[in-house]
């Protein structure tokens, strides 16, 4: 006997449809598995086998054929055991091909026929949907992550016997209620906030900006200075993410491996790995092209701490991603492309004992090893950064002041004021923020006064700004215009962006 199951598999963030067909027929007991399964799929007969007796179906003694198509596309990971077994069910007939019509089925068995969770599963709850599937079993623990999926049954099981029952109509199982995105959304919880940091107004104004237009931004300062408190606290005075892209970052972290605990992502994603990353951590890899840190931190920030210790491979691999908002993986046996759009947040010394310019202490380095130092960082990348800003210890007494500091929340106010500028400016374009501006769009989005285009030629040409370093203080100031609430980009936005790349010259020369 013939029956049919509708799965999905996983490429990247999206899913395909796989139909797993089964078919049971006379002949010396075999289990085959066909249609280019991996070893974790392989290995389902056993857990299949396994768990239906442990259930009180029993297994058959005959030739069972189980097909995964297309195929000709590799099939990965164990959430095709469940609709294995029903497939096995079915032609056995426990189950009538009428209960499987307009119904996909994923999750991993275990050996007592429970069901376990699985990678992926809101992007293949999303493909069902867009392939016109009604209803989806899944395991209980996917069923937070799925249930913000609207236009689709999302019905969470336990077990196989209780999957098995609710097939044959003789158990009642609804289906999840949808989960509001609003209603995820709380007061934020952080230890890391403006108020907690002491002066720094400079600093503090630079990366207002920053966060107002999605800039990536370099502070640079001695050690001790606040450079990594300032970084963390970047998150806090960033706008709400709305739920497009809540949406987008959750399928992310759910094909990854990690869906949140909540079910979908309400804040925005803050990364901040070791300088010992390898290039494929960053941004993704691995035989099965899983994606790395900068997709991860999409729609969120990307904190790389300590800049220059970390690899210089690793460092060139963001330029690619900075500029296109995309990476493309390929591998020997896989291939995806995953979004990348992430605000780089950068901290480091300017030299090896941290001390070069410091107006309380003295550098102990040779000039060889400042400059050694430095050089660790690439034109081409650091032509990438917007901002480049300087951080200065505070001094002591400073420190010890009780005056009170602005909250990160009113910060936050003026940065939303300045995103739904841009969202209205921007709407039907695809450009998410300033940031996001290419050459086609710059020129219409960033009108400027006389005075402001004869400032930024001389200031081009005094600081000898490449074409990419020009077009990146433009839209910096195009930021620094939006908070000042202006349609046109002004002399004064300009004098303010062009002095964020005044450290090119001043330790770069």
């Amino acid at each position: 006997m013939l029956s049919t199951v509708l799965s999905f598999g996983l490429v990247g963030i999206d899913g395909f449809p796989v139909t797993v067909e089964v078919n049971l027929s006379g002949g010396l007991p075999v289990f085959e598995l066909v249609g280019l399964p991996d070893a974790a799929v392989r290995e389902s007969r056993e857990r299949v086998r396994a768990a239906m007796k442990n259930s009180g179906f029993g297994f058959p003694d005959d030739r069972l054929i189980v097909n995964l198509a297309p195929a000709d596309m590799k099939k990965e990971g164990p959430a095709f055991d469940l609709a294995i077994a029903v497939g096995v069910a079915a032609s056995m007939g426990l189950v009538s091909s009428e209960a499987l019509k307009d119904i996909a089925i994923l999750g991993e068995l275990s050996l007592d026929g429970s069901v376990r969770p699985v990678r992926g599963a809101l992007p293949m709850t999303i493909s069902a949907r867009e392939a016109g599937v009604r209803r989806i079993a899944l395991p209980e623990g996917n069923a937070r992550e799925a249930a913000c999926v609207e236009g689709i049954g999302i019905y969470p099981f336990s077990s196989l016997k209780q999957l098995i029952g609710f097939l044959r109509s003789t158990l009642d199982v609804p289906p999840v209620e949808p989960v509001e995105y609003r209603k995820l959304l709380g007061a934020r919880a952080s230890s890391s906030d403006f108020k907690y940091v002491k002066g720094q107004k400079f600093a503090k104004r630079a990366l207002e900006i920053a966060a107002a237009g999605g800039h990536n931004a370099l502070l640079i300062g001695t050690p001790g200075s606040g450079k990594t408190l300032l970084a963390r606290a970047v998150p806090t005075i960033l706008p709400d993410m709305s739920f497009e892209e809540a949406l987008e970052a959750t399928r992310i972290h759910s094909a990854a491996g990690y869906p949140p605990e909540s079910g979908l992502l309400t804040e925005r994603p803050f990364r901040s790995p070791h300088h010992t990353a390898s290039p494929a951590a960053i941004v993704g890899g691995g035989a099965t092209a899983l994606p790395g840190e900068i997709s991860r931190a999409h729609h969120g920030v990307l904190f790389l701490d300590e800049l220059p210790e970390y690899r210089r491979d690793v460092l060139e691999v963001l330029r690619q991603p900075m500029e296109d908002g995309v990476v493309t993986i390929t591998r020997v046996g896989a291939q995806a492309t995953y979004p990348a759009q992430f605000m780089l947040i950068c901290s480091m010394n300017p030299c090896p004992c941290g001390n070069y310019g410091s107006r309380t202490a003295q550098c102990r380095c040779t000039p060889h090893q400042i400059r050694q130092y430095l050089n660790k960082i690439s034109g081409p990348l650091l032509d990438r950064i917007d901002l480049h800003i300087e951080v200065e210890s505070i001094p002591a007494d400073e420190l010890a002041s009780q005056g009170t500091e602005e909250e990160s929340a009113a910060v936050r106010a003026r940065v939303e004021a300045a995103r739904s500028v841009q969202r209205a400016r921007y709407e039907g374009q695809g450009i998410a923020c300033n940031a996001r501006l290419d050459a086609r769009t710059l020129g219409p989005n960033c009108p400027m006064t006389q005075e402001a285009k004869k400032l930024l030629r001389d200031a081009s040409e005094a600081m000898g700004f490449s074409n990419r370093a020009y077009t990146r203080v433009v839209k910096v100031a195009r930021t620094i215009a939006d908070l000042a609430g202006r349609g046109e980009i002004e002399q004064a936005h300009i004098a303010e962006a062009v002095q964020y790349r005044a450290l090119d010259r001043k330790y770069w020369h």
